[in-house]
């Protein structure tokens, strides 16, 4: 009998042990599955629907109706039927319905694009009825919808092609240095992310022109040929020549192209901010000159291009930021929505097309993050802000006139919105740190209509160790900075651990918010599950803080960013679990330049280091992000010699792993490479590791390489 119950017992307990037991990230885990396997369930493809409804598709293969009720009514259609329609027409069928890219135009017709085909599907009669085929070397593609033209560009020039297949050639630039229709004009700073605006009525295409002929070339090396061959790419330096850019109208009616007359500054401004007014008849640009610091808001007459007036004007002492279009209220072509920080703080402003302030719409010590849109009558706004907290992203309805504001949503964390048409109800995607990705319908008054997904978090599976979130004072003694902390999974406040802190520290990035893993990506779990504390700050300098938290950097990158990172380090050396003497810093882009500054500014502090594809001098920076920053060497001398790392190769004293994508054309190879030749010069050992063939980042089985050598490095030295 007793030894009958010692077998159950021992069975038991190895039951027991085997449930109590949870699984371990791997590194691939760790890297691709954040976003695959390990994502929790989510609804694919919401799109707003006839008045009240939305649509979604499920297994890349149906697309359902869901009402505002959050029901699902039926499915309106799948791919067996649509393969089946391009089938009828000659087309060839699809492996899966592409999600992304989508778009009802009403409640019969849907529009979507793939493989370089953009469709018109009626749901009705189920039949293509719309097919524009576009070249294979199509980019840029951008559809009117208003009469299904699309408009592309080929290399360098501009194209349309009408509800026929009927192509148009727009421009006909030979020389490669002069760009047509591209997104990638000024770099994409400045909100840029299209070169190719329809008109309202379709009947006329605004397009960027870059003339970057007199940018100096930058050598890229190929190494896939037999012989290595240079690739050579436009770069404008910081202080040097930099590409000129104008605004093209393209008349479909008449085949004429005219170019707005833009005189404010040099040839070298910048153009933001493009939009048209809702008649057609003018078109708007936010001129920016090069010095970033004076914008003129403009009107042109779209017939000619002839400048009509200057509505307003913004001057800063350190800079002027467009990043959005005019938003025009419903049914008027005369009264529009202007983002602005000149309060200090990202707000709208209505204005009338006379350059008139009527008023500031939303105001206060937080930053509106999204416009979402105007109800029916143009009498209130959709935003999402950080009023709730600076690290979390809510809704609110907000009344033009009196500027009553009310928020929407009701639950803490991170909301991603997506209004119906009628606006009277909103599909609401959320997640915070207890929750992985919760989705319900409510109405315009904020009210749940129905809860439809409430997903359960894979990594429940997973032994991921502690994430808290707090706050600790700035080296300015009074402005709060968030962190986010990741501790072992079985940790032991008796035993002594190594940190290693993730930075990025820079502008238009927030790392730390109240979203599913504290905003951090999964790699951190896993380098705590290896026995290492994970410790993110977001310094002043990072994003959706407002101007003076984020502009402190100006003239003088990094200096503020690594004071505010050293408080950081005062925080975590006082826990009693911290090993003082095993600190380590990891980060990429701007944040590869705050590791290498702080391992090289306080080497006292920092054992380890790994910095990926790192700004190691701003003078090999190019010219927009970087002369917002830090102007030019010739303005900042002082700035640049302060900033510059090749000053700093003779005190690295810790173990820091350079890596570089050796066709960088962001961060490119010249700065790690002059920081190798400091190093030398100083006798400072470094370590180097380059990606061939890769940018500035890698993905993939590249990634998973990347993620596992870094590892790799700080288990070796820390």
């Amino acid at each position: 009998m007793k030894r009958l119950l010692l077998i159950i017992t021992i069975i038991l307990s190895s039951v027991l042990f085997a449930v109590s037991q949870k699984k371990q990230l791997t590194i691939e885990d760790a890297v691709t599955g954040q976003w695959r396997q390990l994502y929790p369930k989510h609804i694919q493809g919401i799109k707003p629907y006839s008045d009240n409804d939305f649509t979604y598709v499920t297994n890349y293969k149906e697309i359902h109706l869901m009402n505002k009720n959050g029901k699902d009514i039926k499915m309106i259609t799948d791919l067996k039927e649509l393969n089946s329609a391009l089938k009828e027409t000659g087309h060839k069928e699809m492996k899966f319905f592409p999600y992304w890219n989508y778009k009802w135009t009403d409640a019969q017709h849907l529009n979507f694009i793939t493989d370089s085909i953009f469709y018109v599907y009626n749901i009705q009669n189920k039949k293509i009825e719309t097919d524009v085929l576009l070249p294979k070397n199509s980019k840029n593609i951008t559809v009117c919808y208003k009469n299904d033209y699309v408009a592309f560009t080929i290399k360098n020039n501009l194209y349309f092609s009408d509800e026929k297949s009927k192509t148009v050639q727009i421009t006909f630039d030979e020389n490669k240095g002069i760009v047509n229709g591209s997104n990638y004009v000024h770099r994409q700073e400045f909100g840029i992310n299209k070169g190719i605006f329809w008109s309202p009525k379709g009947n006329a295409i605004a397009f960027y022109r870059k003339d970057e002929t007199m940018v100096a070339d930058y050598p890229l090396v190929d190494i896939s040929t037999r012989i290595a061959t240079v690739k050579n790419i436009k770069y404008p330096m910081i202080g040097e020549k930099s590409e000129e850019v104008t605004l093209g109208i393209y008349n479909l009616k008449t085949g004429k192209t005219v170019f707005c007359n833009v005189k404010d500054f040099t040839n070298e401004h910048y153009l933001t901010s493009i939009t048209w007014r809702p008649d057609g008849k003018y078109i708007f640009i936010g001129v920016l000159n090069r010095e970033q610091n004076h914008l003129k808001m403009n009107m042109y007459n779209a017939s000619t291009g002839a400048f009509v007036k200057t509505l307003f004007e913004e001057r800063n002492d350190r800079y002027v930021e467009p990043e959005h279009p005019l938003y025009f209220l419903p049914n008027s072509n005369d009264e529009f929505l202007y983002y602005s920080e000149r309060d200090g703080y990202d707000h709208l402003y209505l204005y009338n097309t006379d350059g008139k302030l009527l008023k500031q719409v939303t105001k206060g010590n937080w930053v509106v993050l999204d416009f979402k849109g105007f109800d029916k009558k143009g009498k209130n706004i959709f935003i999402t802000s950080t009023e709730e907290s600076p690290i979390e992203k809510q809704l609110y309805k907000v009344n033009i006139n009196t500027g009553k504001i009310l928020k929407l949503t009701t639950n803490k964390g991170t909301h991603t919105i997506i209004l119906s048409n009628s606006r009277k109800y909103f599909f609401d995607s959320y997640s915070n740190t207890k929750v992985a990705n919760n989705n319900r319908i409510c109405d315009d008054k904020g009210k749940i209509v129905q809860n439809i997904l409430n997903a359960k978090d894979p990594l429940n599976e997973y032994d991921l160790g502690k994430m808290s979130i707090g706050t600790i004072k700035a080296a300015d003694g009074k402005t709060d900075l968030y962190y986010r902390l990741i501790t072992p999974p079985n940790f032991d406040p008796k035993k002594k651990y190594p940190v290693v802190v993730y930075v990025y520290g820079g502008p238009h990035a927030q790392l730390v918010t109240n979203s599913r893993l504290g905003g951090a990506r999964l790699w951190n779990y896993y380098m705590a599950q290896k026995g290492y504390i994970m410790f993110t700050l977001d310094n002043r300098g990072s994003a959706n803080r407002g101007f003076a938290f984020e502009s402190i950097i100006h003239r003088q990158c990094g200096q503020e960013e690594m004071k505010d990172q050293m408080k950081g380090i005062e925080f975590i050396k006082k826990l009693p679990y911290v090993d003082a003497d095993r600190i380590g810093v990891h980060g990429w882009s701007y944040g590869g330049f705050m590791t290498v500054s702080l391992i090289t500014n306080y080497p006292e502090t920092f054992k380890v280091a790994v910095a990926g594809g790192p700004v190691i001098d701003w003078k090999y920076y190019e010219v927009m992000y970087g002369e917002r920053y830090m102007d030019t060497p010739k303005e900042n001398p002082e700035g640049f010699k302060k900033t510059s790392l090749l000053n700093k190769a003779k005190d690295l004293k810790g173990r820091l792993l350079i890596i570089h994508g050796y066709v960088d054309p962001v961060v490119v190879p010249q700065n790690s490479l002059d920081f190798i030749r400091s190093c030398i010069k100083a006798g400072t050992d470094i370590d180097y590791f380059l990606y061939p063939e890769s940018e500035h980042n890698m993905r993939g089985k590249k990634r998973v390489h990347l993620m596992k050598k870094i590892t790799r490095y700080f288990d070796d030295y820390l």
